[in-house]
């Protein structure tokens, strides 16, 4: 199985990525950025993509095949001058097996973890949320998971911790072209 996941600057937020090695350009700040991305992901068996709720209403119609799975972050960083904080995040996906009766996990549509804090990347997800994503998607170990954007490479550690493997290069784990920005 060919499965995948997202995880680009969202959408409006590209100045966040300025100070760091793994940004490139502000290109994910363009809703044609993203039409692109929603094209490659059409590729995979299944998918994963990661927003933020702002995102959702200008982005979803780009991705009609998929379902919201939501991310509650109980412990959050609160914003000067933000009312209301934000403390989810929608995860559009596409299963790529829809039974467990091939060995697929049984999961929920929603999770409950905290952010994490000084990971060295904006929006670095917790293992716990990489776990889940991968149970979204139906990945089992043997499948090849493209990390389209792989950031802290904390989905890799993930990936190889639930198949055993220890040594880099034992997966088919990698981002397929150098549009990779994060």
């Amino acid at each position: 199985m060919r499965l995948a996941y997202a995880d680009p600057p969202y959408l409006g937020k590209g100045n966040r990525y300025d100070d760091t090695p793994e940004a490139s350009t502000r290109e994910y700040d363009d809703v044609a950025a993203w039409e692109r991305l929603a094209e490659r992901l059409d590729g995979f068996d299944g998918w994963a993509l990661s927003m933020n709720g702002t995102n959702l209403h200008p982005l979803l119609p780009l991705f009609p095949d998929a379902r919201i799975a939501v991310w509650v972050k109980p412990f959050a960083a609160f914003k000067r001058n933000v009312r209301i904080a934000y403390t989810w995040e929608p995860v559009l996906f596409v299963p790529g097996r829809n039974s467990s009766a091939d060995g697929a996990p049984v999961g929920r549509d929603h999770l409950s973890e905290p952010i994490t804090m000084r990971k060295g990347l904006v929006g670095a997800k917790p293992e716990r949320f990489c776990s889940w994503v991968l149970d979204l998607i139906g990945w089992v170990p043997g499948d090849e998971l493209v990390d389209i954007f792989p950031g802290t490479g904390v989905m890799d550690r993930v990936v190889r911790a639930r198949s055993g493997a220890s040594e880099a290069g034992q997966l088919a784990l990698f981002p397929e072209s150098e549009e990779v920005a994060s």
